[in-house]
């Protein structure tokens, strides 16, 4: 088939959980000797011509700041994607399949412009789906026009992937009548240490993500305070990068703590994989998470997870709380502070049962079961 998978973002460009599912989409797809096309905005240099093997890459639009300073994704990028969405699906060939993110929604409307004139099978992801309430909150007064973009996309008749529970409900709510399928696999196998021996822990807590206001790295640090008072030798490491990391280190600063916690910025999968193998517990404070695949990291190498009790947080529904880890009932400094002591407290225990819980549910959660049943639904839709 011809499949022309559409996101703005192309890793390693840029980096999260999005931009490599579509770039191991689109590997998977040619590996599995399918015509792939993979369009999004430039965001290398004019004369490069980015490598993803068997996969042809094109560029739609300029390279722009998709990030205000604040973290926020800006308007005027999504408004240039989606323009240049269209433009393609109308000159380009014709495509069997058209498979792309749901935000930036823009891309969205282009295709269902486009679908009757060249007849192809729309598919899209919703990594996502936000309320009114935080769309209020993300743009101002602005949140009334995203929320509307965003029913009107969850009107488009296509076939949607959501990656929770959560999200899949959420987009029934808005008004989607079409087939949706739970894609709860996103996890890639890699070469890691094992399950490390209780005496091998070291009283360490991780966080490990970008650093914007929705993952809450800063609350990391008044949390880890709050612990060492009951706990004093307890450590942090806050990997990762991003416009809340001054606020990290000004914390760490302000509170005395530059000799208890290290931020060693982004780091490569394996060194990372090791401090998570031989920390206590990874804490995910977020806010919002569409997925949550750092709790399955974890639980990979035995190492409980900490993630809080949020509306937006899908990445509860990877933690069994006591088995893998622990729902803290806030980001509060007590709260996570609480939940961080009981994992210490569980001790071999909650080791043992997060090391089952990744046995039971590692093919389940594997980026691998969730790329077959993509692969799966064109044939089924396409027959």
């Amino acid at each position: 088939m011809r499949v022309c998978v559409a996101y703005d973002c192309l890793y390693p460009y840029t980096v999260g959980g999005a931009e490599r599912w579509y770039r191991n989409v689109a590997e998977r797809l040619a590996a599995a000797g399918h015509d792939v096309t993979f369009i999004t905005l430039r965001q290398w240099p004019k004369d490069e011509q980015p490598e993803v093997p068997g996969v042809r890459v094109v560029a739609v639009g300029p390279r722009l700041a998709l990030y205000t300073p604040s973290g926020r994704r800006k308007i005027l990028p999504p408004i240039v994607f989606g323009a240049g969405t269209l433009w393609h699906l109308l000159r380009s060939r014709r495509y069997d399949v058209v498979h792309m993110a749901s935000f930036p929604y823009f891309s969205v409307l282009a295709a269902a412009v486009a679908r009757p004139l060249r007849r192809f099978q729309l598919v899209v992801d919703w990594h996502e789906v936000w309320t009114r309430e935080y769309w209020d909150e993300y743009l101002g007064r602005l949140g009334v026009v995203g929320w509307a973009v965003q029913l009107l996309c969850a009107r488009v008749a296509h076939h949607a992937f959501c990656f929770s529970r959560m999200h899949a409900q959420r987009l029934r709510d808005e008004g989607f009548r079409g087939e949706i399928t739970i894609l709860e696999g996103q996890y890639e196998p890699q070469e890691h240490p094992p399950p490390q021996p209780i005496d091998r822990i070291q009283p360490v807590a991780v966080f490990a993500g970008r650093h914007i206001p929705e993952k809450r790295a800063p609350a990391m640090v008044p949390a880890l305070a709050a612990a060492r008072r009951r706990w004093p030798e307890l450590q942090g490491e806050i990997y990762g990068d991003g416009p809340d990391r001054p606020e990290v280190e000004r914390l760490i600063d302000d509170l005395g703590l530059r000799d208890a916690i290290a931020t060693p910025g982004f780091a490569p999968g394996r060194e990372l994989h090791e401090a998570l193998a031989r920390a206590v517990c990874m804490v995910l404070p977020s806010r919002r998470e569409g997925y949550g695949r750092v709790v399955i990291e974890a639980a990979s190498v035995g190492t409980p997870s900490v993630v809080v009790a949020e509306d937006d947080n899908a990445a509860t529904e990877l933690v069994e709380d006591g088995v893998n880890g622990v729902i803290a009932a806030s980001a509060e400094p007590e709260d996570l502070a609480d939940a961080i002591l009981r994992v210490r407290d569980a001790g071999e225990t909650m080791r043992a049962s997060t090391a089952q819980w990744f046995e039971r549910n590692a093919e389940r959660l594997a980026l691998e079961t969730s790329l077959e049943r993509v692969v799966a639904s064109y044939s089924s839709n396409s027959s």
